[in-house]
């Protein structure tokens, strides 16, 4: 069969998007003119593969959907530069003769309407990209009928990761049928569950462990429940047999990876073990208060982009908090609460880490 009917390829990358891994939402650094600081861009990008991230995902709404508009020109650009960078970082392995790059999966934000989705899904694909991130958000009121022709259609072009973004930034609801039958287009190799809820969550996952699909990859995306996601049991598949989120892309893990990859490796063990250690239920709900203060959720998330810049502001990887909106900024007393969290939760941050390798990572 061709388009959609056919399966991706089992790539390398792919294959380390379906074993499970950090994926952070890269952000997008800017000067103060906002205008893209290439330097600290590419020293964010290196950061990632150096912290040992499975992946980027490069486009989202971390990176600023606002990059697509023709004043700032900017989707291109963003999504080359990280793709060059993250290939020149990349560790080799194996003996100097036979050696291999490190698996490393590049993801495209792919946003807009068919036309415009199926577009960005060419271009990402022309510069290596390995799957693309589908937003649905311009497709509110449509059909689940409309939906899923427009992941089809996109499908024909690029591996697709399913995403549930969350309505209070965007995202759209997308009840278990949708979900249900989005399992069924055989190029999609995960699902990014987003809507920060517990019963949208349950509904993606019983559809897809409802498909039989065990090559569907399921990442949370909840950044106010990373850990519960990741130690849960769903028992929805055959016969009440478990199925489990493997991997987490989240706009949280773009701060911090270092510490974010040893955090996925100790949910792996706990859950492989069936023993969920009480120290690892304790750094959930930390991370759950960090994230409340770096995505803002006393302002309605107002200040969620500058807040993730302004972690990584604090470790020298951007120069400062800019986003291409203006009024996208910290909210009053943010800065505070980032503060606490920090203060309180100092085992949540991997400073050491950065500050012994930044400078090479902005040479």
């Amino acid at each position: 069969m061709a388009g959609s009917e056919t399966r991706a390829q089992d790539t390398a990358a792919l294959r380390a998007i379906r074993s499970g891994c950090v994926i952070p939402a890269h952000p997008l650094a800017l000067t103060s003119a906002r205008k893209l600081d290439e330097r600290h861009q590419r020293a964010l990008t290196r950061y990632y593969v150096a912290a040992g991230a499975g992946g980027v995902a490069v486009g989202v709404h971390t990176t600023q959907f606002a990059i697509r508009d023709a004043q700032h020109g900017l989707l291109r650009p963003v999504l080359e530069l990280a793709a060059g960078t993250a290939r020149a970082s990349l560790p080799k392995l194996g003996t100097p003769a036979m050696s291999i790059t490190q698996p490393f999966a590049l993801v495209a934000g792919i946003c807009g309407a068919t036309h415009q989705a199926v577009s960005e899904a060419e271009l990402a694909k022309s510069l290596g990209y390995d799957a693309g991130l589908i937003s649905l958000a311009a497709m509110r009121g449509g059909s689940n009928r409309d939906l899923i022709a427009h992941c089809r259609a996109v499908a024909d072009v690029i591996p697709l990761i399913g995403f549930y973004l969350q309505p209070a930034v965007g995202g759209i609801p997308l009840d278990y049928a949708f979900w249900r039958e989005f399992s069924e287009i055989p190029n999609v190799v995960a699902v990014k569950i987003a809507p920060f809820d517990r019963y949208r969550t349950i509904d993606v996952v019983r559809a897809i462990a409802a498909s039989g699909r065990d090559d569907v990859a399921l990442y949370t995306g909840n950044d106010d429940n990373i850990v519960g996601d990741l130690v849960t049991p769903f028992p929805f598949g055959e016969g009440g047999a478990p199925r489990r989120i493997i991997g987490g892309l989240l706009g949280q893990w773009a701060v911090w990876t270092r510490r974010a990859v040893e955090l996925l490796n100790q949910a792996r063990a706990a859950s492989e073990s069936d023993v969920i250690p009480a120290d690892l239920l304790r750094i959930g709900a930390a991370l759950t208060d960090a994230n409340a203060a770096v995505f803002d959720v006393r302002n309605a998330f107002a200040g969620c982009i500058a807040g993730i810049h302004e972690a990584l502001r604090r470790q020298g990887l951007m120069a400062g908090t800019w986003c291409l909106d203006p009024n996208e900024r910290l909210s009053p007393g943010q800065s505070e609460e980032i503060d606490r969290v920090i203060r309180c939760y100092p085992d949540l941050t991997d400073d050491d880490f950065v500050a012994a390798h930044l400078d090479r990572w902005l040479a």
